[in-house]
């Protein structure tokens, strides 16, 4: 590691031992980064130099901010945080809040200032907002003043969480930056200094924080962006994942920067609400979940879309039907992928055209994917196993044990089954966990749903294995109905029915039962776990 600018050296002196590392591969040009960098010098002020400073960089309700503009809330931010809170490089600062573009200013200040932004989920409690402070010594915290009740409970009785200022209607934020001027010189921080710790949503269990350095996050603008989605200044990005999740923050906020184009930062990002805004800010590039692109595809026909261009799904798998409902109501063809947490970003994915079928996707450049086994050896086409990853980011937890259960051997398992064809297509099953085993067959949930989502009656669905005497486990599945279809015993032999004649036979839910609504997270993603509690 080079020469580090951090004065608080807590989130370095708790990286993983380096054998603990993932291999980081650095092969493609654009992945050679100097030695010193500060991602927002690339992201933002680099743009300013280049021109770009009467442009517009970011819009909200009722707001229209240039690249000269942001990048004047930017310093005034930084100053607030070097000048009247006492920030040094190092020092972690948790960020809370809906998306807005004065969460975006705050995570590009604090990066800025050469501080440790630490995003959290606006849903977030107390209690999960402890942990999260226990756990990476947070000092500092920037908050939307509408969330303030739930920070001002986690500070009790903390002794690490000292300066806190709120921004919006009721925050002293704004006024603090109004007596600032609007020049800052970054913090010459090394392209290998921590900028951001990355919290998996902790629903699990205790939450794991994967930190990522500054060059981690020009590297995932420097793949998937590059490579895959191809935007270009003149794009208006939009999208409903929070900044806080890494999904999120690349798709909208530090992919559109890299591209120099514009992006739409709305507070309530709903399928209806979302839809309006496309229309309403002419938006081309949307990121948003599978969920909410198949309840998008049952409302597009009443909305303006023709600005927008090119769709991208992640977050969890893309059913093949939902793909199919949104290009037969909108003609958009979406780019599937998978990335995660501990990797920053997509690393497999597919465009309009590049797609496959079933498969999610290729390997991006820049990255290295192999199917193995539980010994780590590699796996032929067509068998099924784990995922391995290796690229220019990877998983480094904070002060974790789990670090050992996600790198081993230099490669990153994030836990999927997938297969790969001969073809180098990457085909998922399921979580690993999520794997149902049944009568000795191998049964990916996410398949039995992709299936029941296909029948007209079926709104939602999320399917499990319950353990069973004779089978080991069997297929359950829990539906929501769309209005008008009746949850009964004929609808039970009509499902099934309709999955043994698109999958298997085998694969067929031999139980099912019928819900109001599924368990999700903030971000959307179905919680198979908490099914497994549902009688």
């Amino acid at each position: 590691m080079t020469e580090s600018a951090h004065v608080d050296r807590f989130v370095r002196d708790h990286l993983p031992p380096p054998e603990q590392w993932p291999e980081f591969l650095f092969e493609t040009p654009e992945l050679q980064f100097p030695e010193r960098l500060n991602a927002v010098v690339e992201l933002l002020d680099r743009a300013i130099d280049q021109g770009h400073g009467e442009r517009p960089a970011i819009l909200g309700p009722g707001l229209r901010w240039t690249w000269g503009e942001l990048e004047q809330q930017v310093n005034r931010i930084a100053r607030v945080l070097t000048e009247d809170l006492g920030l040094v490089p190092g020092n972690r600062v948790l960020l809370r809040g809906a998306n807005s573009p004065m969460l975006a200013a705050c995570w590009l200040a604090v990066l800025k200032a050469g501080g440790v932004a630490v995003g959290t989920m606006p849903l977030l409690r107390a209690k999960e907002l402890k942990d999260i402070v226990r756990i990476a010594r947070i000092s500092h915290a920037l908050c939307a003043a509408s969330l303030a009740a739930e920070l001002e409970t986690t500070r009790t009785g903390s002794t690490d969480l000292t300066h806190c200022l709120y921004y919006g209607e009721g925050g002293d934020l704004e006024a603090r930056m109004a007596t600032k001027p609007a020049g800052f010189t970054a913090v010459d921080t090394a392209a290998d200094d921590p900028a951001l710790i990355a919290f998996t949503s902790g629903t699990t269990g205790v939450p794991k924080g994967t930190i990522h350095f500054h060059r981690d996050v020009l590297a995932m603008c420097e793949v998937f962006p590059r490579h895959c989605l191809k935007p270009t200044s003149a794009d208006v990005f939009i999208g409903s994942p929070p900044l806080a999740f890494t999904f999120g923050l690349g798709g909208l906020l530090c992919f559109p920067l890299w591209a120099r184009a514009c992006t739409v930062l709305i507070e309530k990002a709903t399928p209806e609400l979302l839809l309006q805004a496309i229309e309403q800010y002419r938006a081309t590039i949307c990121f948003t979940s599978p969920t909410a692109w198949r309840q998008m595809a049952a409302l597009a026909a009443n909305h303006d879309l023709r600005s927008l261009a090119k769709c991208v799904s992640a977050g969890e798998a893309l059913p093949t039907d939902t793909r199919d409902k949104w290009r037969e109501a909108t003609g958009i063809e979406i780019h599937d992928g998978i990335g995660g947490t501990e990797v920053m970003h997509i690393y497999i994915a597919s465009g309009p055209g590049d797609y496959r079928p079933g498969a999610i996707g290729r390997v991006l450049p820049g990255y290295r994917a192999r199917i193995v086994d539980d010994d780590m050896n590699p796996l032929p086409p067509g068998q099924v196993g784990k995922l391995a990853i290796q690229g220019p980011t990877g998983c480094r937890y904070l002060s974790d044990e789990r670090q050992k259960n996600y790198v081993r051997k230099g490669w990153n398992l994030p836990g999927d089954a997938f297969h790969m064809d001969e073809d180098g297509y990457f085909y998922y099953h399921a979580r690993v966990d999520d794997m149902i085993v049944s009568s000795g067959y191998n049964i990916g949930a996410p398949e039995v749903e992709w299936a029941l989502l296909a029948h007209p009656a079926v709104a939602e669905c999320g399917v499990i294995g319950v353990p069973d005497p004779e089978r080991g486990q069997i297929v359950k599945a829990f539906v929501v109905l769309k209005p008008g279809f009746k949850g009964d015993q004929e609808m039970v032999v009509t499902l099934q029915n309709f999955v043994k004649e698109t999958v298997a036979p085998y694969k067929y839910p031999r139980a099912i039962r019928f819900v109001d609504a599924l368990p999700r997270t903030e971000t959307g993603k179905l919680q198979r776990f908490r099914l497994k509690t549902v009688d």
